[in-house]
């Protein structure tokens, strides 16, 4: 949750315009596939493509935020224009970015718009798995995937809303950016995501990377498919499909590749790409929040709320989301619209009324000194079903902070108290608090005789993550010792 980003902006006039202009097209578009040569069915002429994604790139930067390091950004950029230039696409106006995401991801807009999580860099292992990542959202694009998942959503009439920045069926106040937004993150088909990684290692292999970078991130990104995006943006393995046999499927362009080459010597460059991600953020970065336990803090923004004991709770830069596994109930805290009442509860009850939502009972409070209003309220959420709601408004500087917590109506009133605690949570933190939090950062260590990932999780990483974890990231299992000697990736505290 972002101090400048704090509210949600509506999807641009231009980006509105130009998707209505393709969901509204009357007729019918056959084109020709760059990379199969086949003529196909597509709502969206090449013009189009470059349009929407040039639209919709602002939203993707305000929505997600764009990862602060230049030498990074540039290192990532010059990696995957050297693909594209060579790809059936070539004269796109491509453009690869960072964003400041902790999620495990990569994701691709028409026209040669790609992005990759800094969540994702801490999981690969050396540059030819980067460029495997990033020559597989390049075929996405080659092969017009995302144009084609879109004219038949939007031909068949599906709504796109944004997956897991909150539940969308429990969300009381939409916006119309998801609309938009939601077109990253529906799901790619298998027969794309095998022709993506058939074109993905073709590509890194043309400019001299190991095509092996391809399975061996799957095989990581498949080990951790139990893992959920942690600031809203989905996971690789929501927005791909399990590898299942693409792996098995990759070996056999993989090998083609290796003879083609005829014993050419590829690249993986492993010491370099460490050199680059040393240092990178992993998990939360403090300018947007950061969960610690069960506690989720804001040194910008200067408050602190806790959250139900294993719950999670997912981060953006507009709100803070949480839920129980598996769970129908949710929390939500962002920053309210310029209160519309003469005081907290009149702007509480207005702002409620207005998304549709009945007052039951209510009035003023104050939470921790600070002045509050505190209601329950009853409605309809489509797909959901009647739902109760308690929100909350509290103010803290020169903000209005909204806590919403959402449960069907059928079980709202066990979970009402559950809501009022973490609601009642909310305090303000003082400027030492806030000096205090620091992100934690990937940092290299050389592995020493006798070392385990136990050894090293508790030792040199202080326990930040656990052994598991850091196993995974460095393509190994908690059961496989590290080699004495081997440089790996460890999470250090800021």
């Amino acid at each position: 949750m972002s101090p400048t980003r704090t509210m949600r902006h509506p999807v641009t006039a231009r980006a509105a315009t130009l998707i209505a202009t393709v969901i509204l097209a009357l007729l019918v578009a056959c084109a020709t596939n760059p990379v199969t040569g086949r003529r196909e069915f597509n709502l969206m002429s090449e013009a189009q493509e470059i349009e929407i994604g040039k639209a919709m790139d602002p939203d993707v930067r305000r929505e997600f935020g764009i990862y602060d390091d230049a030498s990074l950004q540039k290192y990532v950029e010059s990696i995957g224009l050297r693909m594209a230039k060579v790809s059936e696409r070539p004269d796109l106006p491509w453009h690869f970015t960072v964003v400041d995401s902790p999620a495990v991801n990569a994701f691709a807009l028409p026209g040669g718009y790609i992005y990759i999580t800094r969540g994702i860099l801490a999981y690969l292992n050396d540059e030819a798995e980067l460029a495997g990542v990033l020559g597989h959202e390049i075929g996405h694009v080659t092969a017009r995937h995302a144009a084609q998942q879109y004219t038949r959503a939007t031909s068949a009439g599906a709504g796109l809303t944004l997956a897991s920045i909150f539940v969308p069926e429990v969300r009381p106040l939409g916006q119309a950016a998801e609309a938009s937004l939601g077109l990253l993150f529906l799901k790619h088909g298998r027969d794309d995501e095998l022709q993506a990684d058939q074109l993905g290692a073709t590509y890194a292999a043309h400019e001299g990377w190991d095509p092996e970078g391809v399975p061996g991130m799957l095989n990581t990104l498949g080990r951790i498919s139990e893992e959920q995006g942690k600031d809203g943006t989905p996971n690789w393995l929501l927005t791909h499909p399990q590898p299942e046999d693409r792996v098995a499927r990759i070996q056999e362009t993989v090998q083609k590749l290796g003879a083609e080459a005829a014993g050419k010597s590829w690249q993986t460059d492993r010491q370099g790409f460490l050199q680059r991600v040393d240092g990178v953020i992993y998990g939360d970065n403090p300018r947007e929040g950061v969960v610690r336990g069960t506690d989720f803090l804001h040194p910008g923004l200067r408050f602190r709320v806790t959250f139900p004991q294993n719950w999670t709770v997912q981060n953006s830069p507009t709100r803070i989301a949480a839920q129980p596994k598996g769970g129908n109930l949710a929390i939500q805290l962002d920053v309210a619209d310029k209160a519309s009442g003469r005081n907290l509860e009149e702007a509480l009850v207005q702002d409620m009324r207005g998304a549709g939502f009945k007052a039951l009972a209510g009035g003023a409070t104050t939470i921790n000194g600070l002045t509050a209003a505190q209601g329950t309220f009853q409605g309809r959420i489509q797909n959901v079903g009647d739902v109760g709601v308690m929100a909350t408004y509290i103010q803290h500087a020169s903000r209005v902070f909204r806590v919403l917590g959402i449960a069907p109506a059928k079980t709202f009133n066990d979970a009402s108290e559950t809501f009022r605690q973490s609601a009642r949570s909310f305090e303000p933190l003082s400027a030492a608090e806030a000096e205090r939090i620091r992100p934690n950062v990937l940092r290299l260590y050389t592995v020493r005789s006798g070392d385990t990932w136990e050894s090293i999780a508790k030792g040199a990483g202080r326990g930040v993550v656990s052994q598991s974890t850091l196993a995974l990231m460095n393509a190994s299992s908690a059961n496989d010792p590290p080699r004495s000697g081997e440089v790996v990736k460890i999470v250090n505290e800021g």
